[in-house]
């Protein structure tokens, strides 16, 4: 005889920061649920992040529900370990009922209007489904890589630890987003050779006229912009995120300095074949528009504090430093000293555990806020969802928030409706 599943008023899959944020606002209004994370409880950011990590905004943006950043350095950077103590906190402010260890393999919904939760555990059914397990769930490596000699070590992104991970010789770090930009970086200061394919990321200073320039930004209520205010509507969240780094204290990457101190910078990596890697020649191009992007943030920063009276110090913007002389198209992998292969190329989401009608050509989820056309289906924690600190420990919190709002809704109205059922 095959068991009855167990009956949840809410699943929410994913235990990373915003499924425990969803968590925490459900415990608040006392609806019952349980979180199913395959892992544990926000482990990415101790099991896929390198080892020099640290966050790229300040400390005071850090403000889970419940859980506001409350230590020494609001103005500082947290560190790895430090990010890890303080969701390790917050897990346990929130208590989950969480699974932890168990994955998700299938949701759809049923004849009654009930989801059919499978799990590794076991099955389940509920009213409504949260979907907290991001966008970032699968590492994006080229086809191009099967093709590479087995003698050069390659890796992605979340797989990197530290410079001694990697054989002697030079590395080719393939991406220059945000872990691109860092990891490049981090092997560079290790006095590593480091040659690296840049793309079309953004960049911003860390610091603009005497201040951090997200807290220019907070005060300019660029953070509190939604999508649906941002001039690129829902195309914003497609960007690609400026590099930057708290390393240190916090300062700028600027690719054109590390070009000076001997990296090699390409333009796109197109390909690999008979031997050679290939490179688009776009490097000047990217390298223009990466420096258009920090100048430009700079001149919005320049217009508010004259619009507004505020004193600060002068600052100029920036002018390269090096400039990229012929372009290098291609590369003889063997007679270039290249042993290892940092991909930074991002990643991509995992959906195919949800049989619902809520996602749109590209399959990324559609929704309003974090709430889709399939009643009882949510999303949380993706980046953009309503604002930029949607993704992040800034502003997860008030989405969630939102959210159960929405299903606390849904959930009296189901209440009142089977009532008068019987």
């Amino acid at each position: 005889m095959t068991a009855m599943p167990s009956h949840v008023p809410v699943v929410i899959v994913g235990g990373g920061q915003a499924g425990l944020s969803v968590s925490y606002h459900l415990k608040q209004r006392g609806i019952e649920h349980l979180v199913f994370e395959r892992e544990t409880a926000a482990h990415t950011w101790s099991t896929q992040r390198w080892d020099t990590f640290c966050l790229v905004t300040p400390n005071w943006q850090c403000d889970l529900p419940g859980h506001p950043y409350d230590g020494p350095d609001p103005d500082g950077f947290m560190k790895k370990d430090e990010i890890v103590a303080y969701l390790k906190a917050f897990v346990a402010k929130v208590k989950p009922p969480i699974r932890e260890g168990v994955a998700v393999t299938r949701v759809e919904r049923r004849e009654d209007g009930l989801f059919s939760v499978r799990t590794s555990e076991g099955d389940y059914t509920a009213n409504e489904v949260v979907v907290a397990s991001g966008g970032y769930q699968v590492p994006i490596v080229p086809r191009m890589a099967e093709k590479l000699p087995g003698s050069i070590m390659q890796m992605h992104s979340n797989q990197y630890r530290n410079p001694a991970q990697l054989p002697q010789g030079e590395v080719l770090v393939v991406g220059s987003g945000q872990s691109g930009a860092q990891i490049a970086e981090d092997l560079h200061l290790a006095g590593r050779r480091v040659h690296l394919a840049v793309g079309d990321a953004p960049r911003c200073a860390r610091f603009y006229r005497g201040r951090d320039v997200v807290a220019w930004l907070a005060d300019m209520g660029y953070y509190d912009m939604t999508v649906d205010h941002h001039p690129l509507r829902d195309g914003v969240r497609d960007n690609t995120n400026h590099y930057v780094t708290g390393r240190d204290g916090g300062r700028d990457i600027d690719l054109r300095r590390f070009a000076l101190e001997g990296m090699k910078l390409y333009g796109l990596m197109e390909g690999y074949s008979d031997g050679e890697l290939r490179f688009r020649d776009d490097l000047k191009h990217s390298l223009d528009q990466a420096d258009r992007a920090y100048n430009g943030i700079n001149a919005a920063i320049d217009r508010y504090i004259a619009e507004n009276g505020i004193e600060a110090p002068a600052q100029a913007h920036y002018a390269p430093v090096w400039e990229p002389a012929e372009p290098v198209t291609s590369l003889v992998l063997e007679q270039s000293g290249i042993t290892s292969i940092v991909w930074c190329i991002g990643f991509s989401p995992d959906f195919r555990w949800l049989d619902a009608s809520v996602f749109n050509g590209a399959g990324s989820p559609k929704h309003k806020r974090g709430v889709t056309s399939e009643a009882g289906v949510y999303f949380i924690g993706l980046p953009w969802l309503n604002t930029w600190g949607s993704g992040r420990f800034g502003a997860v919190g008030r989405d969630a928030e939102y959210v159960v709002q929405r299903i606390q809704k849904r959930l009296a109205t189901q209440r009142t409706a089977f009532k008068y059922a019987v």
